[in-house]
């Protein structure tokens, strides 16, 4: 059995999972970051040039914790709607909004569904506008729009509806190259009228009698076919009904409350009125059809109207993020995790940001420093790990145990922990130093966070595999530093 899956059922999706970050009993979700080794063949597969495709299976899952460096929480105010981008350009060809687009009814461009047709635009000053008829096919001609206004208006030879203007916070947090956040503006959906006729599509025919003629708007709308109902003024130029943009054919009454509606070329009148009926002559294959606003009217609601079923979150990580983000290595995965829980509880997390490498606080400074994703191993336990830092000044080796060989499992096959007074010897640096064996010992990184080690150990603080990794993106290294950010942006289409 044929079926589809809707615009409707898609923007469902995305506001049920945009209100998730924001509700009473909200969801948790935190960006991670991982991956300081680097892609091989033998272990994750590709390479650093060439990333692998990440693997939707079950222990994948696991293996992107064992890999994980840090998480950030992402707040409510980091997620916006947004669709694609499209600029206002000055003599370029933009698609109209019509209600009945199709396969059997395609925009100027072709497509075949709504939300992939160009039909909104935003200027270099950020306003957004709709537009409702574009000049039967014909490019945009004349000035920047720049009307804040909440009515349809016509400049460039196109009838246009403002929909919002972007701020300030969005430009910066949710504006990319290829998206733009888009949100209502509550007085251009306070002024919107439900059921509204805005703009016609016409189909000129020939041998009508030329003149300026006003005719009804039939359907289901207020007072349809009254002369306080909808109203078309329909004007006939050589013989033929001219399209808005040329003669100036164009609605004179939008009317209200349509969701369907007619213009019947036999029955028109020579005035406002319509009050005093005229002949527009023996014509032959003139159209004029009425083209209906979206539920609630146009800028109702700009998300659901221009196609918001994509949904962004951005999250900045600054610097080392109070001791959590490490930026003496880089990183190659990004993902999203929902509802971890605290290390060792069931309790779902709330810090802003947590560590997730493993780190040993030594006894004492090796004769030579560790390196960055050196391989380390235990004698006494057989342990294996890749080191992740080495803070020098406080003694502490961060690392982190993948389940590949030479990573982090054991030469028995066994994934085998740190643990006890045991020396950690660096493969490639020589260097060796022996764990803290102080039962509790409080060390001040340094950002000024505290941190207790026990008897030399310290623990992530998102307990492995807990809640759901639902996002994973594979890239290029990406390094850090101590005075850089990275904005980091996904975005999610539904």
């Amino acid at each position: 059995m044929a079926a589809i899956i809707t615009e409707k059922f898609r923007q469902h999706n995305a506001e049920q999972f945009q209100e998730s970050f924001s509700e009473a009993a909200a969801t948790t979700y935190y960006l991670f970051i991982g991956k300081s080794s680097p892609f091989t063949s033998t272990t994750s597969g590709g390479d650093d040039n060439a990333p692998p495709t990440p693997s939707d299976d079950v222990t994948s899952e696991f293996y992107k914790w064992d890999s994980m460096l840090a998480a950030k929480l992402i707040s409510s105010s980091d997620v916006s709607f947004v669709i694609p981008r499209r600029n206002w350009a000055n003599s370029t060809t933009y698609d109209m909004y019509e209600h009945d687009i199709s396969a059997s009814n395609t925009t100027t461009s072709s497509a075949i569904n709504l939300y992939d047709s160009t039909f909104y635009f935003m200027t270099s000053a950020f306003r957004v506008y709709k537009v409702l008829d574009n000049n039967g096919g014909n490019p945009y001609s004349g000035a920047e729009p720049t009307a804040v206004t909440f009515n349809p208006f016509e400049l460039g030879g196109y009838t246009l509806q403002y929909m919002y203007t972007l701020s300030q916070s969005q430009i910066s947090k949710f504006l990319t190259s290829d998206f733009i956040p888009v949100t209502t503006d509550t007085n251009v959906s306070g002024a919107a009228l439900d059921g509204s006729i805005d703009a016609l599509r016409v189909t000129a025919g020939s041998g009508y009698t030329n003149g300026t003629y006003y005719a009804a708007i039939d359907g289901d709308g207020t007072n349809a076919g009254g002369a306080s109902g909808g109203v078309a003024l329909i004007k006939v130029v050589g013989g033929s009904i001219s399209a808005f943009g040329s003669a100036g054919s164009n609605l004179l009454l939008p009317g209200a409350g349509y969701t369907f509606g007619s213009i019947d070329l036999s029955t028109v009148f020579s005035n406002t009125g319509l009050t005093t009926a005229a002949n527009i002559g023996s014509g032959s294959g003139g159209v004029v059809q009425p083209i209906i606003s979206p539920k609630g009217g146009h800028g109702f609601n700009a998300v659901r109207e221009l196609g918001g079923h994509y949904v962004m979150m951005n999250t900045k990580l600054e610097q080392t993020e109070g001791d959590d983000f490490t930026v003496a290595n880089d990183f190659r995965e990004v993902g999203i995790i929902r509802n971890p829980t605290n290390f060792g509880t069931t309790t779902v997390a709330s810090a802003s940001q947590v560590r997730q490498t493993y780190a040993i606080v030594m006894a004492a400074s090796p004769s030579s420093p560790y390196e960055i994703d050196e391989k380390i191993t235990q004698s006494t336990t057989g342990a294996v790990g890749k080191v992740v830092e080495w803070d020098a000044t406080r003694k502490i080796l961060y690392y982190q145990q993948e389940q590949y060989a030479n990573y982090g499992i054991a030469s028995s096959g066994n994934h085998v922990a740190f643990s006890g007074a045991n020396t950690v010897t660096g493969a490639s640096s020589g260097a060796a130093a022996t764990p803290s064996a102080t039962a509790s010992q409080a060390v001040t990184l340094a950002g000024g966070t505290v941190v207790t080690f026990g008897s030399g150990y310290l623990n992530p603080e998102l307990e492995a595999d807990s809640g759901d990794i639902i996002y994973v993106e594979n890239r290029r290294p990406i390094s850090r530093a101590s005075d850089q950010t990275e904005d980091i942006k996904i975005v999610v289409e539904f």
